[in-house]
């Protein structure tokens, strides 16, 4: 008998008398009741709080704005399934910067280093908490994309914003791998020294499209 099957057997074994499950009260808020406007300055008024850059545009306005936000980057890298016509700008001003990033070919811990900036979509942002969920789509990359560069330029549909985290996460696959993005990042000492960019990018830019 493996290890899998010991573990597996003593688990039924303890189980077997099947004890009922007590019933847990849930009284949390699951609706924030906030519309679609009252949802973007909440997040707004956090990322901000958080020490993100936030910009709310529409679709003429996104990929000037990204281009804006790469003028000084060497160069980038972008997941492979990001929208291309995100990046016309950027490419017309400086063509040759951007790098991609594929599940074939993925690039090195060493090369994600070497690039100033990332660009990503998002799955679902919390208005309240102020927090950006990735889950790995085609638009937003594996992890590691958005964690190494110092710069994570981040585009949020206005639609893909909830009020509250139980709103956020009826519209999450549990089972797909999320990143939970709460501003730049940070932490501090036992002195409460704030520190930015132990683990993960100094700089957060949000972009919020309306859509």
């Amino acid at each position: 008998m493996s290890a899998r099957e010991q573990i597996l057997e003593r688990l039924r074994s303890a189980l077997h008398d099947n004890p009922p499950v007590p019933h847990i009260p849930r009284h949390y808020r699951e609706h924030s009741g906030l519309d679609r406007e009252e949802r973007i300055q909440l997040l707004v008024d956090r990322l901000v709080d958080y020490k993100a850059g936030v910009t709310v545009v529409d679709e003429a306005g996104l990929a000037p704005r990204i281009a804006e936000l790469l003028a000084g980057a060497h160069s980038y890298v972008v997941p492979e399934g990001l929208d291309g016509g995100w990046l016309a700008d950027a490419e017309a001003a400086a063509p040759g910067r951007r790098r991609v990033d594929t599940l074939e070919e993925p690039l090195s811990v060493a090369e994600l280093d070497a690039v100033d900036a990332v660009v990503t979509a998002s799955a679902v942002a919390v208005a309240e908490t102020g927090t950006i969920i990735l889950d790995g789509s085609p638009d937003q990359g594996r992890r590691a994309i958005s964690l190494v560069p110092d710069h994570h330029i981040c585009v949020v549909r206005s639609d893909h914003i909830a009020g509250i985290l139980p709103e956020a996460l009826r519209r999450l696959d549990g089972t797909r791998p999320l990143t939970w993005i709460s501003g730049p990042s940070a932490t501090s000492d036992i002195e409460l020294e704030r520190v930015e960019g132990v683990h993960g990018p100094r700089n957060l830019d949000v972009i919020i499209l309306r859509s």
